[in-house]
């Protein structure tokens, strides 16, 4: 099972290698991406703020903060456990298109952590929310195509992103009975 899936990622990697969008498209991609590295969280923000107040914005901060807490330490523990090579340390023809945060591939990170992050807005913010669900699922795409994740990656990042707002959110409501 395993190699179907190493064998299917590394067909993905090469697909999207060999089918690129001009350089003008690809440097707006690249920017776009690096907004995954944390950068637009902070027009959200302050557009909850304009929506739902200080108080409001407050509560899906804490929140927010608490599913990002329980991602990072299941990110941590998975990604040094696997250590998977990231592709362009697979392939000698495939480039880092855009910096890695760390060494290792599995999983993504940067779809991990904003979706767990996007499935707690999305949960008390729906209006909002929805847009910051497509976010992670796009960069993450956008990370296969600039040589520095597999597509696997990308898939255990949204799971496990989703898995960590609802470890998140049953501690939040464990938290506030207490």
């Amino acid at each position: 099972m395993l190699q179907k899936i190493q064998l299917l990622d590394q067909r993905i990697t090469l697909f999207m290698r060999d089918h690129r969008f001009s350089p003008k498209v690809n440097g707006w991609l690249r920017f776009y991406v690096r907004l995954g590295d944390g950068y637009i969280w902070a027009l959200f923000a302050l557009l909850m703020i304009y929506i739902l107040g200080w108080k409001g914005f407050l509560t899906v901060l804490w929140q927010s903060l608490d599913s990002l807490a329980v991602s990072l330490i299941l990110y941590w523990v998975v990604k040094l456990s696997v250590k998977r090579a990231r592709p362009f340390s697979f392939f000698e023809h495939i480039n880092a298109e855009v910096p890695p945060l760390d060494k290792y591939s599995f999983p993504s990170g940067h779809t991990m952590n904003n979706l767990a992050v996007a499935c707690t807005v999305f949960f008390l913010v729906p209006q909002v929310g929805w847009v910051m669900l497509l976010l992670p699922v796009t960069w993450g795409i956008l990370r296969i195509y600039f040589g520095v994740h597999w597509a696997s990656d990308i898939v255990a990042g949204i799971f496990l992103g989703g898995i960590s707002f609802l470890i998140g959110h049953f501690l939040w409501n464990l938290f506030i009975r207490l």
